[in-house]
């Protein structure tokens, strides 16, 4: 009887082990594992920057146009500018739409209960680069580290997911901010980017040339190659865009142009000022380019000519923000999800977004630009070369 009451106390005690074996609240693998909501506050590990002066958020000469006319940061007290980018303070005659400050600009995301950090793919062994399930380019996913003050001599921004895949490597997105602006004042698209899976380096500034982009990869490789690194072996640095704004687009073109890594780039309110660099991107590598302008912007003959040149051999899209007075700062607020859209494809091999861009029926050939304020003004777009 003693030895029946033994056997009985031992099937009970492994059924028990069973259970809370496969009830861990925290599983290793962070890939099927919800997570909770972004918060302005709580993913920052960085020290961002406070108190930007108006003299600092200039975005830069380009096209031959002033510095008074391309401020990209927030500003208080500007009552004539016309291209505001940033939340602007008792601003009545601006013609770019005011976003939300740096520390909520981030849109707000859906609740944990539909935010799983899964692979893009529902296979056993997932191919290609990690992206969030979740496909909508308008909205954040995944909570990111946001570090400020890093990389490219101390002067750049670094973003990532905050739980990174184990399954697969994260493709990277090299940003470069308007002539005369900070990487931290472009936050949103770089948050933005960053919860959709992918590794975001902001260089400090952005030269018509690759030597801040160049070293600013390079210095995410050498992470991607150090042991104890949080971005160790995380990376597939073939796999790379380059985007950003003004002169950052100059520079993200000139990177697609001259370093075999980046793949594609999306021009924000950008264009070669003699345009002849699109022609320039080398063929048989897989690369293909965007380029955003907005109706009113001064970037808008450069971004046209660059794309029209008969030279351009590689895939290209040209896409028109209109009907809401889009001016030069247009792109990396109102057109954010562009840019999103257009890596996930690209670098992300979603090749069902190809009908969103090329045709005469994509909602980037003739669909709403949803902004912070909802769906203002329309894409009008074109692509050649597909």
């Amino acid at each position: 009887m003693k030895s029946k009451f033994l056997k009985m106390a031992v099937v009970v005690a492994a059924a028990l082990a069973l259970v809370n074996c496969g009830d861990e609240s925290n599983p290793a693998n962070p890939d099927q594992n919800p997570i909770g909501e972004l918060s302005s506050s709580s993913d920052v590990t960085g020290t961002p920057d406070v108190g930007v002066s108006s003299s600092s958020e200039i975005a830069g000469p380009i096209a031959g146009i002033s510095s008074s006319s391309e401020i990209a940061g927030p500003v208080a007290g500007v009552s004539s500018s016309s291209e505001i980018a940033g939340p602007v303070a008792g601003v009545s005659s601006s013609s770019e739409k005011p976003v939300a400050a740096s520390s909520s600009s981030v849109a707000a995301p859906k609740s944990s209960s539909s935010e799983k950090v899964v692979p893009s793919s529902s296979s056993a062994a997932p191919k290609g680069i990690f992206l969030a399930t979740d496909t909508d380019e308008n909205k954040d996913y995944m909570e990111v580290v946001y570090q400020t003050n890093t990389g490219d001599n101390g002067g750049g921004v670094l973003a990532y997911p905050k739980r990174l895949s184990e399954t697969q490597k994260h493709g990277v997105v090299l940003w470069g901010p308007g002539g005369g602006s900070k990487p931290t004042e472009y936050e949103g698209i770089i948050k933005r980017l960053a919860s959709h899976g992918f590794v975001v380096i902001a260089t400090s500034e952005s030269p018509n040339g690759t030597e801040r982009g160049i070293p600013a990869l390079n210095w995410l490789d050498k992470k991607n190659n150090t042991p104890g690194d949080p971005l160790y072996q995380k990376l597939d640095m073939n796999v790379v865009g380059a985007s950003g704004h003004s002169m950052g687009g100059l520079q993200s073109e000139q990177m697609l142009i001259n370093d075999k890594r980046v793949k594609t780039a999306i021009m924000n309110n950008s264009g070669a000022w003699d345009g002849k660099a699109a022609a320039l991107v080398p063929t048989g590598q897989g690369k293909t380019i965007a380029l955003v302008y907005g109706e009113v912007g001064s970037e808008s003959d450069n971004a046209k000519n660059d794309y029209n040149n008969p030279g351009v051999k590689v895939p290209a899209c040209l896409l028109r923000m209109e009907n809401n007075n889009y001016g030069h700062g247009s792109g990396p607020w109102d057109g954010q999800a562009a840019t999103v859209a257009w890596m996930r494809w690209h670098l992300g091999g979603e090749d069902f977004r190809k009908a969103d861009f090329v045709g005469s029926t994509g909602k980037y050939i003739n669909g709403p630009v949803y902004t912070w304020q909802g769906a203002k003004g329309n894409w009008k777009g074109q692509c050649k070369n597909f």
